[in-house]
Formats: structure tokens, C-alpha cells, sequence
């Protein structure tokens, strides 16, 4: 049996202590900023804060691009010739066509070498899948059985963030003027969830943040007996003045601390989200 390289994208946010801790390997996806004819990479030149400086200086959010199938050759050309079998996850197949660009590349190797995963998520969601992949190949399964251990597991994770402000979503697209309006009116800050592969908000608390952010760790309460709790996570992207650490005062006397990973999301999810975006993540055992 081939050794197994464990491979996903800078959207897992898994932060490096875990990438390093676990020797996984993690492709960029790109970004670009209006006004600024650089290809930038997530995680490698580009960082939120800059980000978030710039849409502020010029009120434009950027915009972010899929690893292409011939950087996917490139990514895992290196591992195949050197003997490694390949298992790669990341950002879900509804939200990027990075899935199906590394579909294609794998076509251009050895039948069996390569295994794709579809992780439906985005987020500590694709890193929650990421660690299990790590799991499996510790305890000697080849890349197939990991690859179906994984896919059975894809639909009990998860995943789910309060947003703090709509207005980079509708900068970019993904929600309208009239929903932006109604929020801003009304105080709503809605808690958006993966749902069969898209990101939907199912909730919309009205009055102060904070309340979104209880009703998510209330239902992370009620989920409490059925949650595999050997990964949690509590991913934000920046600004949040304090609240993960609120998030995780409330649930550290429920679940062992040490398997609580509080982690930064990178830019390209920040690039959608913005600031003061904050998810508790975590897998359902069935």
C-alpha cells in the first residue's frame, strides 16, 4: 500500500498548529481586489485585515477564483511520482468549481491513485473532514477506505456562522439590496448554514449580535449527546471583540477543552462574509 498525502484548500481553516501537527497539505485559491491587477493567493499574499482595509478605503469587496485543473496537475504531480496516493477535500462542489477542477486533474493520472472528495461545506466544516481523513490514515486504512469512511460522514457535519453585517454578501452578489435594507431596519443578524451543499440562512434573529451567537450554542447544547466530540470548533474572522472566547467559556465545561480549536478564517472566506462572522462547528454522529 502507498503512503497517503492528506491534501485540501486554504478555505479548511484549520490553522497551521493543526496542518503541521497532522502533515497536511494546503493549495490557495485566489482572490483579487478591484482596482488591482494582482493575482493574490489565500493565505500566501493576502490576509483578512488587508482586506478588510481596503473595501473601507475603497468600498469594493474582491473577488475570489478556483484552483484551475492545470495548477491541480501541478499539485498532484509532485506527490504521485514520488509514490504517494493523494486524498484531497475542500470547498464544496455548490460554492466553487474547484471539485470539479480536481476531478478533471485526476483523470490525467493512474486510475486509483487519486481520491476526491466532496465536502459540501466550506470552513472548519471541510477541516473537521480533513482531521478525520488524518485519523484514518494513522490507523492504516488505504486512500479508498478513507475516501468512503469520509463521504459517509459529509453529511453529519455541522456547519453553520452569525453574520454580523450583510454588506459584503451583497457587494458580492449573494444577497439583495432589499434583504441588506430589511436587516440593517430591523437588527436582524442571521445565522447562515450548509444546507445540501449551499450556504442558506435558516435563521434571523432580531435585536443585538450576541443573541445569534447564543442561539447557535444553544443548539450546539441540544446537539450535545449526539455530537462527536473530538473535534469542535469555534472559527471567526477577525474583529469579533471577544466573542470567541465568550463561545468557548460557555461550552468548555461540557467538552474536554483541549479538543476546542478556536481558528481565523482566511481571506477567501472572509472576502464573502466579512467581519464579526464567527461559526461553531462541529460533527453529528448521525
Amino acid at each position: 500500500m502507498n503512503k497517503i498525502i492528506i491534501m485540501t484548500d486554504s478555505t479548511c481553516d484549520l490553522g497551521e498548529e493543526l496542518i503541521k501537527k497532522h502533515d497536511i497539505k494546503v493549495v490557495p485559491l485566489h482572490v483579487s481586489i478591484p482596482g488591482d491587477e494582482r493575482d493574490y493567493l489565500d493565505g500566501v499574499n493576502l490576509f483578512p485585515d488587508e482586506i478588510y482595509k481596503r473595501v473601507e478605503e475603497s468600498g469594493n469587496t474582491p473577488k475570489t477564483g478556483a484552483r484551475n485543473i492545470g495548477e491541480f496537475i501541478e499539485d498532484f504531480k509532485k506527490y504521485i511520482e514520488d509514490g504517494f496516493d493523494v486524498i484531497y477535500t475542500g470547498i464544496g462542489s455548490g460554492l466553487s468549481s474547484s471539485y470539479s477542477n480536481a476531478i478533471l486533474a485526476a483523470q490525467e493520472f493512474e486510475e486509483g491513485r487519486i481520491e476526491i472528495v466532496d465536502s459540501n461545506s466550506l470552513s472548519t466544516g471541510i477541516g473537521l473532514l480533513v482531521l478525520k481523513m488524518a485519523k484514518f490514515r494513522e490507523e492504516g486504512d488505504d486512500v479508498h477506505e478513507i475516501a468512503r469512511k469520509v463521504r459517509e460522514i459529509v453529511p453529519n457535519v455541522s456547519c453553520k456562522f452569525c453574520i454580523d453585517q450583510l454588506e459584503y454578501l451583497y457587494k458580492g452578489g449573494r444577497c439583495s439590496g432589499m434583504t441588506k435594507l430589511f436587516a440593517n431596519l430591523l437588527s436582524l443578524h442571521p445565522i447562515a448554514k450548509m444546507i445540501d451543499g449551499k450556504l442558506t440562512v435558516y435563521k434571523v434573529p432580531r435585536g443585538k449580535y450576541i443573541k445569534a451567537v447564543d442561539m447557535q450554542i444553544d443548539e450546539f447544547m441540544k446537539d450535545l449527546p449526539n455530537i462527536d466530540t473530538s473535534n469542535i470548533f469555534i472559527t471567526h474572522s477577525g474583529r469579533m471583540d471577544g466573542v470567541e472566547e465568550y463561545i468557548y467559556e460557555k461550552i468548555k465545561g461540557v467538552v474536554d477543552p483541549t479538543n476546542i480549536h478556536i481558528t481565523r478564517a482566511g481571506s477567501v472566506i472572509s472576502s464573502h462574509c466579512g467581519p464579526k462572522t464567527i461559526g461553531l462547528l462541529y460533527i453529528l454522529r448521525k
